[in-house]
Protein backbone atom coordinates (compact mmCIF):
# COMPACT_ATOMS: atom_id res chain seq x y z
CA UNK A 1 0.00 0.00 0.00
CA UNK A 2 1.55 3.29 -0.86
CA UNK A 3 -0.10 6.78 -1.52
CA UNK A 4 -3.07 8.20 0.45
CA UNK A 5 -5.24 5.87 2.35
CA UNK A 6 -9.30 6.51 2.59
CA UNK A 7 -10.75 4.21 5.13
CA UNK A 8 -14.82 4.27 4.87
CA UNK A 9 -15.97 3.28 8.26
CA UNK A 10 -19.79 2.56 8.69
CA UNK A 11 -19.57 3.43 12.92
CA UNK A 12 -17.88 5.66 14.62
CA UNK A 13 -14.79 2.85 15.63
CA UNK A 14 -15.51 0.68 13.01
CA UNK A 15 -12.36 1.44 10.84
CA UNK A 16 -10.07 1.31 14.04
CA UNK A 17 -11.60 -1.98 15.88
CA UNK A 18 -11.10 -3.63 12.29
CA UNK A 19 -8.23 -1.91 10.94
CA UNK A 20 -6.40 0.23 13.53
CA UNK A 21 -3.20 -1.33 12.95
CA UNK A 22 -3.18 -0.30 8.91
CA UNK A 23 -3.93 3.11 10.36
CA UNK A 24 -1.01 3.18 12.20
CA UNK A 25 1.12 1.90 9.41
CA UNK A 26 -0.25 4.52 7.54
CA UNK A 27 -0.41 8.39 9.11
CA UNK A 28 -1.92 10.73 7.17
CA UNK A 29 -4.97 8.73 6.21
CA UNK A 30 -8.62 9.94 6.17
CA UNK A 31 -11.02 7.84 7.82
CA UNK A 32 -14.83 8.78 6.75
CA UNK A 33 -17.51 7.59 8.81
CA UNK A 34 -20.45 7.38 7.20
CA UNK A 35 -23.13 6.44 9.96
CA UNK A 36 -22.42 9.34 12.07
CA UNK A 37 -24.85 11.96 12.60
CA UNK A 38 -27.82 12.19 14.84
CA UNK A 39 -31.30 11.64 14.29
CA UNK A 40 -33.99 14.85 13.06
CA UNK A 41 -36.01 14.42 16.26
CA UNK A 42 -34.10 13.57 19.25
CA UNK A 43 -35.07 9.95 20.45
CA UNK A 44 -33.19 7.14 23.27
CA UNK A 45 -32.29 3.78 22.03
CA UNK A 46 -30.89 0.80 24.19
CA UNK A 47 -27.54 1.26 23.18
CA UNK A 48 -27.05 4.58 23.93
CA UNK A 49 -28.64 4.42 26.90
CA UNK A 50 -26.33 1.35 27.52
CA UNK A 51 -23.30 3.48 26.45
CA UNK A 52 -24.15 6.37 29.33
CA UNK A 53 -26.04 8.51 27.39
CA UNK A 54 -29.62 10.27 27.88
CA UNK A 55 -30.34 11.01 24.25
CA UNK A 56 -28.96 10.24 20.59
CA UNK A 57 -27.58 13.84 20.66
CA UNK A 58 -25.71 13.76 23.54
CA UNK A 59 -24.48 10.11 22.33
CA UNK A 60 -23.32 11.57 18.18
CA UNK A 61 -22.10 14.11 19.67
CA UNK A 62 -19.52 13.00 22.50
CA UNK A 63 -19.23 9.98 20.02
CA UNK A 64 -17.80 12.47 17.58
CA UNK A 65 -15.14 13.10 19.61
CA UNK A 66 -13.89 9.98 20.32
CA UNK A 67 -13.58 8.98 17.04
CA UNK A 68 -11.88 12.49 16.60
CA UNK A 69 -9.45 11.72 19.56
CA UNK A 70 -8.95 7.80 18.53
CA UNK A 71 -7.67 9.15 15.05
CA UNK A 72 -5.34 11.44 16.63
CA UNK A 73 -3.52 8.68 18.26
CA UNK A 74 -3.17 6.88 15.17
CA UNK A 75 -2.58 10.10 12.93
CA UNK A 76 -5.83 10.14 10.94
CA UNK A 77 -8.03 12.54 10.15
CA UNK A 78 -11.77 12.12 10.56
CA UNK A 79 -14.95 12.76 8.16
CA UNK A 80 -18.07 12.40 9.25
CA UNK A 81 -20.80 12.60 6.82
CA UNK A 82 -24.66 13.37 7.69
CA UNK A 83 -26.15 10.17 7.52
CA UNK A 84 -28.09 8.50 10.69
CA UNK A 85 -27.23 4.48 11.42
CA UNK A 86 -30.27 2.06 11.63
CA UNK A 87 -30.62 2.29 15.52
CA UNK A 88 -32.34 5.90 14.69
CA UNK A 89 -34.65 4.65 12.11
CA UNK A 90 -33.45 6.29 8.91
CA UNK A 91 -30.55 5.21 7.35
CA UNK A 92 -29.46 6.67 4.08
CA UNK A 93 -31.48 5.69 0.58
CA UNK A 94 -28.41 3.62 -1.35
CA UNK A 95 -28.55 6.36 -3.82
CA UNK A 96 -28.08 9.26 -1.70
CA UNK A 97 -25.04 7.49 -0.17
CA UNK A 98 -23.48 6.58 -3.63
CA UNK A 99 -23.40 10.37 -4.82
CA UNK A 100 -21.98 11.75 -1.38
CA UNK A 101 -19.59 8.42 -1.70
CA UNK A 102 -18.72 9.06 -5.43
CA UNK A 103 -18.55 13.29 -4.02
CA UNK A 104 -15.89 12.10 -0.94
CA UNK A 105 -13.81 9.50 -3.33
CA UNK A 106 -13.34 12.60 -5.50
CA UNK A 107 -11.88 15.08 -2.79
CA UNK A 108 -9.93 12.81 -1.32
CA UNK A 109 -8.40 11.28 -4.36
CA UNK A 110 -6.97 8.34 -2.49
CA UNK A 111 -4.30 5.65 -4.03
CA UNK A 112 -5.90 3.36 -1.36
CA UNK A 113 -9.74 2.37 -0.32
CA UNK A 114 -10.35 -0.18 2.66
CA UNK A 115 -13.78 -0.93 3.26
CA UNK A 116 -15.72 -2.74 5.28
CA UNK A 117 -16.66 -6.22 3.86
CA UNK A 118 -20.14 -5.71 4.82
CA UNK A 119 -20.65 -8.51 7.26
CA UNK A 120 -24.12 -8.96 9.34
CA UNK A 121 -25.23 -5.28 10.48
CA UNK A 122 -27.57 -3.88 7.97
CA UNK A 123 -25.46 -0.76 8.44
CA UNK A 124 -22.30 -2.38 7.78
CA UNK A 125 -23.79 -3.99 4.67
CA UNK A 126 -25.46 -1.07 3.03
CA UNK A 127 -22.15 0.89 3.51
CA UNK A 128 -19.87 -1.75 1.90
CA UNK A 129 -22.28 -2.45 -1.10
CA UNK A 130 -22.25 1.37 -1.65
CA UNK A 131 -18.35 1.80 -2.17
CA UNK A 132 -18.47 -1.62 -4.21
CA UNK A 133 -21.16 0.17 -6.22
CA UNK A 134 -18.79 3.61 -6.61
CA UNK A 135 -16.40 1.02 -7.38
CA UNK A 136 -17.85 -0.25 -10.31
CA UNK A 137 -19.17 2.85 -11.43
CA UNK A 138 -15.76 4.57 -12.02
CA UNK A 139 -16.29 6.69 -15.52
CA UNK A 140 -14.81 9.35 -16.99
CA UNK A 141 -16.28 12.67 -16.69
CA UNK A 142 -16.61 13.85 -20.04
CA UNK A 143 -16.11 12.65 -23.13
CA UNK A 144 -12.31 12.54 -24.23
CA UNK A 145 -11.28 12.84 -20.55
CA UNK A 146 -8.64 9.77 -19.29
CA UNK A 147 -10.72 7.61 -16.95
CA UNK A 148 -9.97 8.27 -13.19
CA UNK A 149 -7.38 6.05 -12.01
CA UNK A 150 -9.41 3.76 -9.17
CA UNK A 151 -7.87 3.07 -5.97
CA UNK A 152 -6.73 0.05 -5.22
CA UNK A 153 -9.37 -1.44 -3.27
CA UNK A 154 -9.14 -3.76 -0.08
CA UNK A 155 -11.94 -4.88 2.57
CA UNK A 156 -11.55 -5.20 6.31
CA UNK A 157 -13.12 -7.81 7.90
CA UNK A 158 -15.86 -5.97 10.29
CA UNK A 159 -15.30 -6.76 14.08
CA UNK A 160 -16.45 -7.94 15.88
CA UNK A 161 -19.03 -9.79 13.05
CA UNK A 162 -16.29 -11.31 11.79
CA UNK A 163 -16.40 -13.81 14.80
CA UNK A 164 -19.92 -14.84 13.77
CA UNK A 165 -19.45 -18.79 12.10
CA UNK A 166 -20.11 -18.41 8.70
CA UNK A 167 -20.86 -14.99 7.94
CA UNK A 168 -17.45 -14.35 6.32
CA UNK A 169 -17.78 -17.23 4.06
CA UNK A 170 -21.27 -16.37 2.84
CA UNK A 171 -19.83 -12.85 2.24
CA UNK A 172 -17.69 -14.24 0.26
CA UNK A 173 -19.99 -16.49 -2.05
CA UNK A 174 -22.13 -13.51 -2.17
CA UNK A 175 -19.63 -11.11 -3.72
CA UNK A 176 -17.87 -13.56 -5.79
CA UNK A 177 -21.79 -14.25 -7.63
CA UNK A 178 -21.69 -10.64 -8.34
CA UNK A 179 -18.30 -10.93 -10.25
CA UNK A 180 -16.30 -9.68 -7.37
CA UNK A 181 -12.43 -11.08 -7.58
CA UNK A 182 -11.36 -11.15 -3.71
CA UNK A 183 -7.74 -12.20 -2.16
CA UNK A 184 -6.81 -12.45 0.85
CA UNK A 185 -3.95 -10.18 1.84
CA UNK A 186 -1.87 -9.00 4.67
CA UNK A 187 -1.50 -5.26 5.51
CA UNK A 188 -0.22 -4.91 8.79
CA UNK A 189 0.52 -7.00 11.74
CA UNK A 190 1.58 -6.14 14.99
CA UNK A 191 3.41 -8.96 15.53
CA UNK A 192 5.71 -7.33 12.96
CA UNK A 193 5.68 -3.97 14.25
CA UNK A 194 4.94 -3.81 18.35
CA UNK A 195 4.39 0.30 17.75
CA UNK A 196 1.27 -1.42 16.04
CA UNK A 197 0.21 -3.09 18.92
CA UNK A 198 0.98 -0.42 21.35
CA UNK A 199 -0.99 2.18 19.23
CA UNK A 200 -4.24 0.45 18.16
CA UNK A 201 -5.08 -0.40 22.08
CA UNK A 202 -5.17 3.36 23.05
CA UNK A 203 -7.18 4.19 20.20
CA UNK A 204 -9.67 1.59 20.97
CA UNK A 205 -9.67 3.06 24.73
CA UNK A 206 -10.39 6.77 23.33
CA UNK A 207 -14.24 5.06 22.87
CA UNK A 208 -15.47 4.85 26.39
CA UNK A 209 -18.89 4.89 25.60
CA UNK A 210 -18.77 1.82 22.62
CA UNK A 211 -16.24 0.40 25.50
CA UNK A 212 -18.85 0.66 28.46
CA UNK A 213 -21.83 -0.66 25.88
CA UNK A 214 -19.58 -3.67 24.70
CA UNK A 215 -18.91 -4.52 28.56
CA UNK A 216 -15.79 -6.83 29.46
CA UNK A 217 -17.23 -9.88 27.34
CA UNK A 218 -17.72 -7.93 24.25
CA UNK A 219 -14.46 -6.13 24.63
CA UNK A 220 -12.64 -9.62 24.14
CA UNK A 221 -12.98 -10.16 20.65
CA UNK A 222 -12.36 -6.33 20.13
CA UNK A 223 -7.98 -6.97 19.66
CA UNK A 224 -8.65 -10.02 17.52
CA UNK A 225 -5.55 -10.27 14.89
CA UNK A 226 -6.79 -8.00 11.47
CA UNK A 227 -7.73 -9.61 8.17
CA UNK A 228 -7.93 -8.19 4.96
CA UNK A 229 -9.21 -8.59 1.13
CA UNK A 230 -7.91 -7.52 -1.88
CA UNK A 231 -11.31 -6.50 -4.23
CA UNK A 232 -11.03 -6.63 -7.82
CA UNK A 233 -14.13 -6.08 -9.98
CA UNK A 234 -14.36 -8.39 -13.05
CA UNK A 235 -15.78 -7.60 -16.68
CA UNK A 236 -19.06 -8.45 -15.65
CA UNK A 237 -19.29 -6.59 -12.48
CA UNK A 238 -22.60 -5.03 -11.73
CA UNK A 239 -22.76 -1.12 -11.89
CA UNK A 240 -26.17 0.01 -10.93
CA UNK A 241 -27.06 -0.17 -6.97
CA UNK A 242 -26.62 -3.17 -4.69
CA UNK A 243 -24.01 -5.00 -6.38
CA UNK A 244 -25.75 -8.10 -4.12
CA UNK A 245 -29.10 -7.38 -5.80
CA UNK A 246 -29.16 -10.17 -8.47
CA UNK A 247 -28.02 -13.26 -6.68
CA UNK A 248 -28.65 -12.22 -2.63
CA UNK A 249 -28.13 -15.17 -0.17
CA UNK A 250 -30.35 -15.16 2.61
CA UNK A 251 -28.42 -13.68 5.88
CA UNK A 252 -29.98 -12.79 9.16
CA UNK A 253 -28.54 -9.11 10.26
CA UNK A 254 -28.86 -7.12 13.14
CA UNK A 255 -30.91 -4.01 13.19
CA UNK A 256 -31.77 -3.43 16.59
CA UNK A 257 -29.85 -0.66 18.66
CA UNK A 258 -29.17 -3.88 20.97
CA UNK A 259 -26.35 -4.75 18.34
CA UNK A 260 -25.30 -1.09 17.61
Amino acid sequence: MAGRLLVVSPHLDDAVLSCGHVLAQHPGAVVCTVLSAPPERNMSTAWDRASGFADAFEAMRVRRDEDRQALALLGASAVHLPFCDAQYETPPALDRLQTVLRHTLATVRPDTLLMPLGLFHSDHTLVADAVLACLAGLRPEASGDAPPAPPAAYAYEDVPYRMMDGFVEARLRLLAANDWSMEQVELASASDDTRLGRLKPAAIAAYRSQLRAFGPDGQANLHAAERHWRVRGTAGTATNGDPGASRREPEARATSSSLR
